[in-house]
């Protein structure tokens, strides 16, 4: 079973060269992830004055999301594994594709990542605000949860079949892609429920620059359950142990 395959890994890890590198890579890769697509609400909210959210406004989200997120995978996939995401470090954490300490670098590049972005787009803006994920009126924390856990989950569903099965073959080539469209569709979905994170990290920069810490802890729970399961579903059922060693160590 994948849960058998866990590794804590050793502290010298974390400061050789190419966890450094890789760290730096997630860290990039977070900035443009989140500069484009926190970006685009600030854009939206400055359009409409800070009016009601509209469908022409979810679908600009889920598109500058879905565009955003196919370039930082892409750009970091080769370095890092194009992570771009606690949730998917996570998952890959319980597959047995990194170890914990290597997931923790990943997971301190990725939050400083996002931090960054959003300090960089409230000077950038002349102060406007990074608006935290909140609930939807009538939309309970629990409900929020559920709706996070089952995006999460088909997101490193998509990961694990696309990127990280060995049987992908050409299939890997549009990983990217198909990461980024899974995102985009999901906020189309969520996100005029709960704004649709799916990733821990990008719930945390805004919460961080604007200080609002309403419900926070769901953007994080929700994705966490849901990278778990698909890892351990996808890893034990459709990988399985005989084809685990064929998979590298520092990708997913």
């Amino acid at each position: 079973m994948a849960i058998t395959r866990i590794a804590v890994g050793t502290p010298r890890e974390a400061s050789q060269p190419d966890a450094l590198r890789a760290a730096l890579a997630e860290f990039i890769s977070m900035v443009i992830f989140v500069f484009a697509g926190e970006g685009s609400g600030m854009a939206f909210n400055k359009l409409t004055s800070d009016g009601s959210t509209t469908p022409a406004g979810l679908v600009a989200a889920a598109l500058a999301h879905a565009f955003a997120l196919f370039v930082a995978v892409s750009v970091g996939a080769n370095i890092s594994g194009g992570h771009v995401n606690p949730a998917v470090t996570f998952g890959a954490f319980v597959g047995g594709h990194i170890t914990l300490l290597r997931g923790i670098l990943y997971w301190i590049a990725q939050l400083l990542g996002s931090i960054v972005a959003c300090l960089l787009l409230k000077f950038a803006t002349g102060g406007l605000t990074t608006s935290a994920f909140s609930l939807s009126t009538d939309v309970s924390a629990w409900n929020a949860v559920v709706f996070e856990i089952v995006m999460t989950f088909g997101l490193v569903y998509t990961v694990y079949a696309t990127a990280v099965d060995p049987k992908k073959g050409s299939l890997g080539t549009i990983a990217p892609l198909a990461i980024g469209f899974i995102v985009g569709a999901n906020i189309l979905a969520g996100g005029a429920f709960d704004g649709a994170s799916m990733n821990p990290a990008v719930s945390f920069g805004p919460a961080v620059v604007s200080w609002t810490w309403t419900s926070h802890w769901v953007y994080w729970v929700g994705p966490l359950i849901g990278a778990g399961l698909a890892a351990l579903i996808y890893d034990n059922i459709f990988i399985g142990s005989n084809t685990h060693e064929q998979l590298p160590t520092t990708d997913y």
